[in-house]
């Protein structure tokens, strides 16, 4: 709307005022001259606002149907106020257009529309349809007598009240269009911050505008734009009179009477002020005086109109009093109802503007004043720092014990300032839950929504269907009827045409309908796409601060345990104070994360597969150890989850059937996602055992166990209670899993009896069953790990290719780190102690046990070789921290549980599979064909040096010393 304005606000409500013209249509000399020539355009060409009359249908009881109100669009908050007229300072409620969708019904009465939002649905109607008189609103069949068709004269001359129609619907159209524009326009600018600076403003406009061009471009394709109706939007609706109700109480809304009250009050006011100023003789009564005052100065509608001096003409008025004159002829011109005085709004003038930009500047001034005062505190907030940095030195350089009090007094000072930064963390991450909740709920009803208008859709376009096949079966077979007298046939073929205009005005309408159907739909569909979009952003957001938090936690843990290392075993007021923030460190998540209702990931304390997160030491120390390892556990999971998992995800929801091949090769590297990762293992599996399997060979084993006992059965009993005393399936007393895993150690005991059952199968079945569910699956999952992938004589009596693989391993570790063997050579650490378990259960109780199915994913496909080169990176991993052991007993301690520390899986598997190139298989099998002819050469000399001493001892004979008696001799005796 050209040369629209804001008015000033005298009221306290909080939403924003209503905009209404600089300048009345019906006086253009109050205008400059630019404003003139602006109000000569087009208004199509104008920018306009969107406000006008609508007709409401609401209330209740005796007063409930349409009442007229002045509608006006805020595109700040995308929310459609009303008021009973566009003179009010106050509106009565207001619609959101953000979460709404739009529907108009061809069977509903001409020009109703309906708003649907989440908690309401509002109908709306133009104006002037309240207007027309009852014959019009009834159904047209019903205008004509009964047994009369229409008067023949009047088919040469438009049906009554098309012409109203016709500017009905283009009405409810426009509104229609502009409704869907403005959410769009709303769904796509990106929120703005408190202040923006001309430059981002300038570089956001032109792209804001394509998108706009662009989706105006797609809805022409459903529904060909509407031009304004002239006098029904915009100025002028606004300068048009309030439209006239049949009772004036009905156009009251009771449910808002206090806003009816402040509003009457406020046009009260303006009538008094406008009084002051008038024209009218003194000591005559305003309210006689305004009819004469009007017949006797009607507003001029040309500046130059003859007969007229420019002295004596209104414009001689200063321009406060002549629109004061106005606002009050207007006001007594369309006053409905008594005592409630209607009319224009004060426009802005040129001082009110200033002031507004006086209040502007006084604004940024004070806001000036503040960024000072927040840079000088910045600057004594460094200055508190630095001296407090210069006094940490100075407590480091002495060597009292009262400085280093000093000292752990500022370490504290520190922990409590981390623990703030956790607090706002926290706060900021559930204030980001709570948007994303409600984008969620937005994103439902709009699914919803959508759903609901496409069945609406295809009813329609089968009615549709349905009424064309029966107009084109009239066409081409019309009825045949019996011969009667002329005017009674005149009178068929006159009520004829007029059905069939009927029917194709029904289907005009349906028409639109659908077209305005579809470009709803297509938009609220873009709508719901773009409210997805900001929710994984949302949701991204949240995880990278979820992680940040766990990795300030982290940090502030490992600094109470280095705190607690320095002061070791001394009994002080520091060390209790140290003791109880541990304590209350440890049972912070039994306590607060229960509290917290909502929570994007937890640590929750198992994990997916069963293993506890935190594992339970018993050593305070360790305790802390685990709840450290526990949080960057967490947070490189939270961190890698959009930026790595996600991708991998969608490639292996993308690669379809398996073969081999080298995508599957580094796919399995990267690791198999969880949902994939049964049927992933299963085919791995197949590959393996296809040439041992038979249908039915599981079941029969089981059998045969029932028929006698194996003779490893008491030793399986004896290791079920020892597996994975830290997960859940195997130490719950109701669990399967225990049974399970007793059934797939049985029958592989029948179907390797040379093996039988060796110390470390029950954890590489019990692996098998976490993953893939089903005994027979497991089972064959156990064979192809003993039987086809690691080397014969792994599992034996000897485990001869168990100790070959330790003396290849130490091969390695001297060709890659030699470094770190250098050292550990140097305080005699024999790494087999560690190593051995690794190679024998590859790695099932060393690794968490999200890296630990990474490792097996690429195991199950290339074999042992995958062991050496995750053995190797756990090494590298870790180097530095060993490098800085200086004692042997405490790098036997560390070797213990230095893998459960392991947290970065991408880290690891880079080191493995990049860092420790080139890594041929050819050299790997000489190693092991070399080590294996020096072991077998050793056990050899062994078995020698022991036959030779059981020949000696026996050609020496059972000799027994002197005053000893033998058994047989002591026997007799007895």
């Amino acid at each position: 709307m050209e040369g629209a304005h804001e008015k000033p606000a005298e009221s306290s409500s909080s939403v924003p005022r209503f905009e209404e013209p600089a300048g009345s249509a019906g006086a253009p000399e109050v205008l400059p001259p630019e404003e003139s020539e602006g109000c000569a355009r087009s208004l199509d060409a104008a920018p306009k606002k969107l406000c006008g009359y609508l007709s409401k249908f609401g209330g209740k009881g005796p007063i409930r149907g349409w009442k007229s109100r002045w509608f006006f669009y805020d595109e700040k908050k995308c929310h459609l106020y009303y008021s009973r007229t566009a003179q009010d300072a106050n509106p009565l409620d207001s619609i959101d257009l953000s979460s709404a969708v739009f529907d108009c019904k061809a069977d509903a009465e001409e020009g109703t529309f309906e708003i649907k939002t989440p908690s309401r649905i509002i109908t709306l109607k133009e104006c002037s349809c309240h207007h027309s008189t009852d014959e019009e609103t009834e159904p047209r069949k019903a205008k004509e007598p009964q047994g009369l068709g229409p008067d023949p004269d009047s088919l040469l001359w438009p049906r009554a009240g098309a012409v109203s129609e016709a500017s009905t619907k283009q009405v409810m159209v426009y509104w229609l269009q502009q409704l869907q524009m403005k959410r769009w326009e709303f769904h796509s600018s990106p929120p703005a911050p408190p202040a923006v600076p001309d430059a981002a403003l300038a570089a956001n406009g032109p792209t804001l505008r394509l998108e706009l061009e662009q989706e105006e471009a797609e809805l022409e394709d459903f529904l060909c734009p509407v031009q304004t109706p002239p006098g029904l939007v915009g100025v002028a609706a606004a300068l048009q009179p309030v439209p006239a109700m049949p009772l004036a109480l009905q156009n009251i809304s009771l449910k808002h009477l206090g806003t009816e009250i402040q509003n009457t009050m406020y046009n009260i006011r303006g009538n008094r002020q406008a009084q002051g100023t008038g024209h009218g003789p003194p000591g005559e009564d305003p309210l006689l005086s305004v009819e004469p005052w009007r017949t006797e100065q009607p507003l001029p509608s040309d500046p130059g109109t003859p007969g007229k001096d420019p002295a004596d003409s209104p414009k001689s008025t200063p321009k406060s009093s002549l629109t004061a004159n106005l606002i009050q002829k207007a006001k007594r011109q369309n006053s409905t109802f008594p005592f409630f005085a209607e009319g224009f709004t004060w426009t802005r003038t040129a001082q009110e503007k200033v002031l507004a930009l006086e209040q502007q500047v006084l604004m940024l001034t004070k806001e000036l004043k503040s960024q000072k005062e927040l840079v000088r505190i910045l600057h004594k907030a460094l200055e508190a720092a630095q001296q407090e940095k210069r006094a940490s030195s100075a407590y480091l350089a002495a060597a009292e014990d009262k400085d280093r009090l000093e000292l752990v007094r500022h370490k504290v000072r520190q922990i409590a300032e981390l623990g703030r930064r956790v607090e706002a963390l926290e706060q900021e991450r559930e204030s980001l839950l709570q948007t994303a909740g409600l984008q969620e709920q937005q994103v439902q009803e709009l699914r919803r929504h959508v759903q609901l208008l496409m069945d609406k859709n295809q009813a329609k376009q089968q009615v549709i269907c349905k009424l064309s096949e029966k107009v084109t079966q009239d066409f081409t077979h019309p009825p045949i009827q019996p011969p009667g007298p002329p005017g009674a046939a005149n009178r068929d073929f006159l009520s004829q045409q007029e059905k069939m205009e009927h029917l194709k005005d029904d289907m005009e309408a349906y028409r639109t309908q659908n077209r305005f159907l579809n470009s709803e739909i297509h938009q609220v569909t873009k709508i719901w796409r773009r409210v997805a979009e900001k929710e994984r952003a949302l949701l991204m957001k949240c995880a990278y601060l979820q992680a940040k938090n766990c990795q300030v936690e982290s940090k502030y843990l490992a600094g109470l345990r280095r705190l607690q290392e320095a002061l070791g075993g001394e009994a002080t007021e520091c060390s209790e104070l140290l003791k109880q923030l541990i304590q209350e460190a440890l049972q912070w998540e039994a306590g607060e994360a229960s509290a917290d209702g909502v929570e994007l990931s937890p640590i929750s304390e198992y994990d997916e597969y069963g293993f506890l997160t935190v594992p339970n030491y018993e050593m305070e120390d360790l305790k802390l150890l685990a709840k450290i390892q526990a949080l960057e556990v967490h947070s490189h999971h939270l961190l890698a989850h959009e930026a790595v998992e996600r991708p991998l995800r969608e490639r292996w929801a993308a690669l379809g059937d398996l073969a081999p091949s080298v995508e599957l090769k580094q796919l399995l590297r990267a690791g198999v996602p969880r949902e994939h990762r049964p049927r992933v293992w299963r085919w791995l599996i197949h590959l393996r055992v296809q040439h041992l399997r038979s249908p039915g060979r599981y079941q029969e084993l089981l059998n045969r166990g029932q028929v006698r006992e194996h003779p490893a059965t008491r030793q399986i009993e004896l290791d079920l209670n020892r597996t994975f005393p830290n997960n859940k399936h195997f130490t719950c007393p109701t669990s399967s899993f225990p049974d399970k895993l007793r059934r797939v150690l049985l029958a592989f005991s029948w179907q390797n009896p040379t093996i039988g059952y060796c110390q470390g199968l029950n954890r590489l079945a019990a692996i098998a069953l976490l993953v893939l569910e089903e005994e027979e699956s497991a089972f064959w999952c156990l064979v192809a790990i003993v039987e086809t992938i690691m080397p014969a004589d792994y599992y034996s009596k000897t485990l001869m290719s168990s100790q070959v693989d330790q003396r290849v391993l130490q091969d390695l570790l001297l060709e890659k780190l030699p470094r770190l063997m250098a050292h550990l050579g140097q305080h005699h650490v024999d790494l087999s102690f560690i190593t051995f378990n690794w190679f024998l259960v590859v790695f099932a109780d060393s690794l968490i046990s999200n890296i630990l199915l990474r490792v097996w994913d690429a195991f199950l496909y290339e074999g042992t070789k995958v062991v050496f080169r995750y053995a190797l990176a756990i090494f590298k991993y870790n180097e530095e921290a060993i490098l800085r052991l200086q004692d042997g007993l405490e790098i036997y301690q560390y070797l213990r549980f230095f893998t459960k520390t392991i947290c970065n899986s991408q880290k690891l598997m880079n080191i493995a599979f990049n860092d420790m190139n080139p890594f041929p298989m050819k050299q790997l099998q000489q190693l092991r064909m070399a080590h294996r002819e020096r072991l077998q050469a050793e056990l050899h000399e062994l078995e020698q040096l022991k036959a030779e001493y059981l020949e000696t001892r026996n050609s020496q004979g059972p000799a027994v010393p002197e005053g000893c008696t033998s058994e047989d001799e002591g026997e007799g005796d007895a």
